[in-house]
């Protein structure tokens, strides 16, 4: 172990020399090494070995009114300055954006719709290919007898956690109309649980640590919440029992706090999701660059903090992975349980 950690102490400390001489002899700037590696991009860069960059450049999709539809790779737009009257620009964050660009590459005041496939939409449809290819065997097997014992090593994995999203998840919080919502519910878990476990591997991007994926999971949860509400959740919203008539019809001020408290608790369920997983990756990627830092200083310093810092990776990695499951679990409890609140008969 002591080997491992001591090899893998010096390998973070070569490529942290390597990041603090800098392009541009600038030295190493961790603000910088974050947050390109938190934020959305339009490629996805896997390792830099001298000047050579190994990367999978993704198709750029852009539409403007005065210019139609342009497809191409990102390639084009990272190594020139601009590329069929686009470019990227960027954020002082560091996130890219594409505008549009005249021949001399000046920035134009038309709209552009982009619908690019960035790290984040890629990585999205991997999870999902992967659950494809993982759930059909299993919801075959079962398909063929579904009262036989789990066969196979992924029905054991799996069934225990479906098990378990059905009868101590769903099941208490919705009550009797469970099976309609225990699909979406299960998933949710799945794919949220397979973003974070994704995010943890060498070349992962976590896409649940991008505040537009949180959004748009909790925007289905608000969808399947509204779609199926039954009277009494409207009525417990605009005219509330055992409020004072003026507060629900003269001043509406119970319908105002009960709409704000809808949204409000969506707002939380996205933010809770991202803010966990982004300040997880951002904490592992600052102590990282601690190797960085001090390497720049010199080498004695570099690995004299390298065994320090490795041992804190090590741990908060094994932390991360914990989180990826809990964070899973509350999102699809509290799903469950804003559903259970619009479903259930009230007595």
């Amino acid at each position: 172990m002591k080997r491992f950690i001591a090899l893998v102490g010096i390998f973070l400390l070569s490529t942290g020399l390597y990041a603090g001489s800098g392009h541009d002899g600038e030295g190493f700037n961790p603000g910088h090494m974050i947050f390109h590696h938190l934020l959305d991009d339009y490629q996805w860069h896997f390792a830099t070995v001298g000047d050579k960059h190994i990367s999978l450049y993704l198709p750029i999709i852009v539409y403007s009114p005065e210019r139609g539809l342009s497809i191409f790779s990102s390639k084009h737009l990272i190594y020139n300055e601009h590329y069929n009257g686009y470019k990227i620009e960027r954020t002082n964050l560091g996130k890219p954006y594409i505008v549009a660009v005249d021949e001399n590459g000046n920035v134009l005041d038309i709209p552009v719709y982009d619908f690019s496939i960035t790290r984040t939409v890629f990585q999205g449809i991997l999870a999902a290919i992967l659950l494809i290819l993982i759930m059909i065997p299993v919801a075959r097997a079962y398909s063929r007898d579904p009262y036989s014992p789990p066969k196979s090593l992924m029905q054991r994995l799996l069934e225990p956690v479906i098990l378990f999203i059905r009868d101590d998840v769903a099941k208490p919080t919705i009550g009797e109309k469970h099976k309609k919502f225990l699909p979406y519910l299960l998933t949710a878990f799945f794919f949220i649980l397979t973003s974070n476990l994704l995010g943890l591997t060498p070349f992962g991007f976590n896409i649940t640590g991008n505040i537009s994926t949180t959004v748009t999971l909790t925007l289905f949860t608000f969808i399947i919440i509204h779609a199926n509400a039954n009277k009494e959740y409207w009525k417990h919203i605009f005219n509330t029992p055992g409020v004072p008539w003026w507060l629900k019809f003269g001043l509406p001020i119970m319908p105002l706090v009960e709409v704000i408290g809808v949204f409000s608790k969506h707002i939380a369920l996205a933010v809770r999701l991202f803010a966990n997983i982004f300040g997880g990756h951002m904490s592992m990627l600052s102590i990282l660059s601690m190797i960085f830092i001090f390497g720049s200083m010199s080498v004695i310093a570099g690995l004299g903090i390298s065994p320090v810092v490795v041992g804190l990776l090590i741990f908060l990695f094994f932390l991360e992975i914990l989180v990826a499951f809990i964070q899973a679990y509350i999102f699809t409890m509290l799903s469950s349980l804003f559903i259970g609140m619009a479903v259930q008969e009230h007595h």
